[in-house]
């Protein structure tokens, strides 16, 4: 949860003690890349930049930014916004989890029926062969990988008097920066200097499929969350052809 609290304008994220681990992992992110000219939210500065534990949450403290009303992004907005991230997490020199280890995390949901028990089972079948081919072959390629993001998507991107700022860096990962632009419009791909088509279209079904095996979890709390399972499940059949 994120509370905007007032007369101080400082932003809030709120979230039980048991992400604690994520919460500092961020904190320490953004502590880092505020030393870059990354562009993200940056820790509210009047504070301690650490994470705050109180009856059983974790908060930590962020700059509130006021919204600017404007059109969508461009796509080469998105992707120059993509190229300075990018550009300041390479500066950055911190332990991160590989992007594999989301993979392993979606295999893991899809192998138990348990906590999947409304995904039938050729959908099982489909989502499990798309993860562990995929996966393999992004790794077969041997791009340069990185820190990234891990989920730089149009909802976790700001605009701002600052210009547009990138927020929610818990889902930071490592992997070619392909697998970032995977989560952007389709367009900004495009606009993002020598990324490699081939392996962004592997990206961007790879991310599919992790997103897809989210909705069938069956503590998945997203509004409409099945119906969208449904509907990706449907694109990553025609996206390979199934």
């Amino acid at each position: 949860m994120a509370v905007r609290l007032r007369p101080c304008d400082v932003l809030a994220r709120i979230a039980y003690v048991a992400h604690r681990a994520a919460a500092e992992f961020e904190v320490e992110v953004a502590r880092r890349l505020a030393g870059t000219d990354g562009p993200v939210a940056a820790l509210e500065p009047r504070v301690e930049p650490r994470v705050y534990v109180r009856d059983g949450f974790v908060v930590t403290l962020w700059r509130y930014y006021e919204p600017v009303p404007s059109p969508e992004l461009t796509p080469a907005e998105y992707a120059r916004a993509l190229v300075r991230l990018h550009a300041g997490m390479r500066q950055v020199d911190v332990s991160a989890p590989h992007f594999t280890d989301r993979v392993a995390q979606a295999r893991s949901l899809v192998g138990d029926r348990a906590r999947t028990p409304e995904l039938g089972e050729a959908e099982r079948g489909l989502l499990g062969d798309a993860l562990t081919r995929l996966s393999r072959a992004i790794g077969d390629r041997g791009a340069d990988e990185q820190l990234l993001h891990g989920e730089p998507h149009p909802g976790n991107v700001l605009r701002t008097r600052s210009g547009q700022l990138f927020i929610d860096l818990e889902t930071c990962c490592r992997g070619p920066v392909e697998f970032d632009i995977a989560h952007a419009p389709e367009q900004v791909g495009e606009h993002y200097p020598a990324a490699d088509p081939d392996l962004l279209r592997q990206c961007r079904i790879l991310t599919l499929a992790i997103a897809t095996t989210w909705r069938w979890d069956r503590d998945d709390q997203l509004p409409n969350g099945r119906r969208l399972g449904e509907q990706w499940l449907d694109q990553i059949r025609a996206a390979l052809g199934h």
